[in-house]
């Protein structure tokens, strides 16, 4: 394995993109730092962005819940409204731009598969067709209720007050019934994650994994930012990189201990200038 930030590292990172057929992108929380938003990482991280919940004393798990809204709608849309207002507010850096350049240049195609919410690589110019997000998206609500197992787009987020990150009404209702609405993501004990549109991208990287892995093309993934708190994308990299055989560049300051292997090329450092270097490298 090839690991921290050296020259050997990202030469080879990037003489297998080079040579590359099919790119996988694969992001976590740490993929969205550079544009300026909280990763959250420990309660610690969310408190520091957050400030108004570590006076109520109150952890992420408890406010990324769908128990919130219905026992406290204005703080549970108080939260997410703002996060709302800042994945709009707050342009994709142009790691991302990078990254569609070099998959519309794969022979074999590009996927982008993330945790995050933020709706940050369709805002970047990747296809809608292109991208999925495996715990839902904040530009997208479900009734409560589960009325109709329905979605819609998020309209104008709620005003919050920063100072006790409540939403003033009215809050976001459902369009068949009135009841209040939730973002379409999926919380912790979350048994209520309406997941159809989730499912369908899912579907269509299926195919598209089947599709490469039929001809013979040669696949990297491409891993930014995935920690191992929830390891919902590090595990599907690692999986994917043993199961295919395909070549695994992880970007990530820190966390390069799992997924050991002779495919994995760690780059020790933050998303954007690991990718502006490679880019560099390139020439692309």
């Amino acid at each position: 394995m090839a690991s921290g930030g050296d020259v050997e590292a990202i030469e080879r990172a990037a003489e297998t993109l080079k040579h590359a057929h099919a790119l996988l992108v694969t992001a976590g929380a740490g993929m969205g730092v550079d544009s300026g938003l909280p990763d959250f990482r420990g309660r610690t991280g969310f408190w520091r962005a957050y400030p108004a919940f570590e006076h109520l004393g109150l952890r992420f798990e408890e406010v990324a819940n769908p128990l919130l809204f219905r026992t406290d709608p204005e703080l549970a849309w108080g939260f997410y409204g703002h996060r709302l207002r800042l994945y709009r507010s707050t342009p994709p850096h142009d790691g991302f731009s990078i990254l569609r350049q070099w998959g519309e240049r794969m022979s074999e195609g590009y996927f982008a598969y993330t945790s995050n919410v933020d709706g940050h690589f369709q805002r970047a110019g990747f296809p809608e067709e292109r991208v999925v997000e495996c715990h839902g998206s904040i530009e997208h609500l479900q009734c409560l209720r589960k009325c109709q197992r329905t979605l819609y787009p998020a309209g104008e987020a709620p005003e919050v007050d920063e100072k006790t990150m409540r939403a003033r009404p009215p809050l976001p209702a459902c369009p068949n019934c009135g009841v209040l609405a939730r973002p379409n993501i999926l919380m912790f004990d979350d048994w209520e994650w309406i997941e159809s549109r989730y499912a369908l991208q899912q579907n269509r990287f299926n195919e598209w994994i089947r599709r490469v892995a039929a001809c013979g093309a040669k696949l990297v993934i491409l891993e930014i930012g995935a920690g191992t708190a929830i390891p919902t994308i590090r595990r599907l990299s690692e999986a994917l990189a043993n199961s295919l055989g395909a070549t695994h560049i992880r970007i990530n300051p820190e966390n390069g201990t799992s997924g050991d292997s002779e495919q994995l090329i760690h780059l020790k450092e933050r998303a954007l200038p690991a990718l502006q270097r490679l880019a560099q490298l390139l020439g692309w």
